[in-house]
């Protein structure tokens, strides 16, 4: 099982950078002839686009995209803790996102932003910026996290007590692992439908596995909204590679409230907003059972099995589709912000 379960997710970043790489497009035409758009390419490398640099965050990670470039291995030496800088785990249930309060940090998805925006906007100090990042390293953090806090579960997190019910902890010192668990945003909530997965998952599990019949297997819940309901709405489309998938999404109208106030206040803006959508999102999922797994280090952890609502492909491919357009106008509507 714990076999079959590691093949489903090793693919990842091979689909699922799909999404990012469109906002990043969006982004790339509502800039053209702008002062940001500028702005932008002075910092990016010959052939360099806010398209290609949309998943850069991802493959410093080291597993997604092949080796890391040395430009990576300088990030991620600067930044040890920057795999926590690609979400927060609010609970779905809170009205809105506070700093310090459960599921959140000092290098979350929102204090990341913030930085990287303070950074961009020329208010560089050690208060705005602990972590140093350069203005370079500022946008290639901006360009893929506005797609990440587009996507509910990136923000909204749920958490489960030894019943395997949901609950809303008011204290980070009351998810100890033993009462109440956190599901590490929908990445240890299994899903068994195989009508969530792709024709790629398939593939993979029927090529690896030698008993598919006889194994159990689940994807993420997260791993679902990454990168499946993103194909999803491309197939829906009809749309067959990043350049159409962004036409398609360009040509449609989508109303979104406009963000005000000060850039910096804009994340925790969209924090707020995702936590609504996340709530959502885990709304009628019901808990079938809990497993204990083991991760690549020998580490036990828990996972539980769960089943979706019967309308969940159609309602999650249509936030999608809309939370992919926002993020794409957002993220040129931001940079224009900082840059007029």
């Amino acid at each position: 099982m714990l076999l079959c379960a590691a093949l489903l997710s090793l693919n990842v970043f091979a689909s699922g950078d799909d999404g990012h790489k469109t906002i990043g497009a969006i982004a790339d035409r509502l800039l053209v002839g702008t002062n940001a758009g500028a702005r932008v390419k002075a910092l990016l490398q010959p052939g360099e686009s806010l398209q290609s640099i949309s998943i850069w965050a991802d493959c410093a990670k080291g597993t997604f995209c092949g080796p890391q470039t040395p430009e990576m291995q300088a990030f991620t030496i600067q930044n040890p803790a920057h795999a926590a800088y690609h979400y927060t785990n609010t609970p779905v249930e809170n009205k809105s996102y506070v700093a310090g309060g459960v599921g959140t940090t000092d290098h979350d998805i929102v204090q990341t932003l913030k930085q990287a925006i303070a950074v961009l906007q020329g208010n560089d100090n050690e208060k705005t910026n602990p972590h140093r990042f350069t203005q370079r390293q500022a946008l290639l953090m901006i360009a893929h996290l506005v797609g990440d806090i587009h996507q509910p579960l990136h923000v909204g997190a749920v958490y489960l007590n030894q019943e395997n019910q949901f609950v809303t902890p008011t204290k980070q010192a009351e998810v100890d692992g033993v009462r109440i668990f956190d599901v590490q945003g929908g990445n240890n909530l299994l899903i068994e439908d195989q009508a969530t997965w792709t024709a790629r998952d398939l593939k993979n599990f029927k090529s690896e596995a030698t008993n598919a019949n006889a194994a159990r297997v689940g994807k993420a819940l997260h791993l679902y909204w990454d990168v499946t309901v993103v194909e999803n709405v491309m197939r829906d489309l009809g749309a067959k590679s990043v350049a159409e998938f962004t036409d398609k999404l360009l040509a449609s109208k989508v109303d979104f409230p406009l963000n005000t106030g000060e850039p910096m206040s804009w994340p925790e803006q969209w924090a707020t907003e995702g936590l609504y959508l996340a709530k959502s999102a885990y709304a009628d999922i019901v808990i079938v059972d809990k497993v204990k797994m083991t991760n690549r280090r020998g580490v036990e952890y828990a996972s539980w099995y769960a089943k979706l609502p019967a309308a969940y492909i159609q309602d999650s491919t249509a936030v999608t589709r809309k939370q992919l357009t926002i993020a794409g106008h957002r993220l040129a509507a931001l940079l224009q912000s900082i840059w007029p």
